[in-house]
C-alpha cells in the first residue's frame, strides 16, 4: 500500500499533466507556458500604440498626432491589444460566459505592460440593474487580479453609477456622451494623487474620460487607464 504522501504527490502530478493544455487551442503546454501556448500568445494583436490614447500607430510613440493637439484628459493608457481574435473571444468569454478565471491570466499579461503602477485601482462601475442582470462586474475581477500582480490596492465603492444607461456598444461617440450625462458620482473620501481606472474594453474613451474629469475635479493629479482591448473609434 502506498504511503499517503506518495498518493497525494501522484494525484497532484496527474492533475497537472491532465490540465496542462492551452485554454485557446487545447494543445499541450510547454513546461514554462501558463494558460496559453507560445503560439496563441503570439496571436494576441499587440501592434505599437500611442501611450496617451491607445490608438494603434505605425511605430511606438508616446503621443500620436491627435494627442499632440487634443490629448484625452487621462495621462497614460495601458492595453493588452486590439479588439481582434483571440483577445476578442477571451473578452467575450470573460464578460458574457462568466469565465472568471480568465481575469488572472489576462491581468498577468497586462501587468507586463505597466511601467508605473498607480497605488489605487478603480474598476469602472456597473449600474445595480446591469449588475443584477449579469451577476458580476468584469472590471472589478480584472482590477483585483491586477492588484495582486502589481502589489497595489483596489477600491470597488469609490465610483458609483447612479443612472441606468443604454448599452454603449451601438452608439456613436456623440450619442455616448449624451447617454452618460450625469451617470456617475464619486463618494466623498480621501484619494491618492495617482489613480488607474480599469475597464475591459475602451472604444471612444467616453466613459473613462468622464470619470477622469470627475477625479481631476476631486484633486487627483494623474489618472491612467488600464484595459484589455482598445477598439477602433466609431464616428
Amino acid at each position: 500500500m502506498m504511503p499517503k504522501n506518495t498518493t497525494a504527490w501522484l494525484s497532484n502530478t496527474c492533475r497537472k499533466l491532465l490540465f496542462r493544455h492551452c485554454s485557446l487551442c487545447q494543445l499541450p503546454l510547454e513546461p514554462n507556458d501558463d494558460y496559453w501556448c507560445h503560439y496563441c500568445l503570439s496571436q494576441f494583436p499587440s501592434p505599437p500604440y500611442c501611450q496617451r490614447c491607445g490608438t494603434t500607430t505605425l511605430n511606438a510613440e508616446q503621443y500620436c498626432g491627435h494627442c499632440l493637439t487634443t490629448p484625452p484628459p487621462w495621462q497614460r493608457l495601458y492595453r493588452l491589444g486590439e479588439y481582434q481574435p483571440p483577445l476578442q473571444q477571451l473578452v467575450s468569454q470573460f464578460k458574457f460566459s462568466k469565465k472568471f478565471w480568465l481575469a488572472k491570466p489576462l491581468a498577468k499579461q497586462l501587468a507586463k505592460q505597466i511601467t508605473d503602477p498607480a497605488p489605487l485601482l478603480l474598476p469602472v462601475p456597473l449600474h445595480r440593474w446591469r449588475y443584477w442582470q449579469r451577476g458580476f462586474n468584469q472590471s472589478h475581477y480584472l482590477a483585483l487580479a491586477l492588484a495582486r500582480e502589481l502589489n497595489t490596492q483596489v477600491a470597488n465603492n469609490v465610483l458609483v453609477r447612479t443612472r441606468h444607461t443604454q448599452a454603449q456598444k451601438s452608439l456613436t461617440k456623440k450619442q455616448r456622451k449624451t447617454n452618460l450625462a450625469n451617470a456617475f458620482t464619486i463618494k466623498d473620501c480621501a484619494l491618492p494623487q495617482h489613480i488607474a481606472l480599469v475597464d475591459d474594453v475602451v472604444t471612444t474613451g467616453t466613459t473613462v474620460a468622464l470619470l477622469t474629469q470627475q477625479l481631476h475635479r476631486r484633486g487627483v493629479k494623474r489618472v491612467d487607464i488600464i484595459t484589455i482591448c482598445h477598439t477602433e473609434k466609431p464616428v
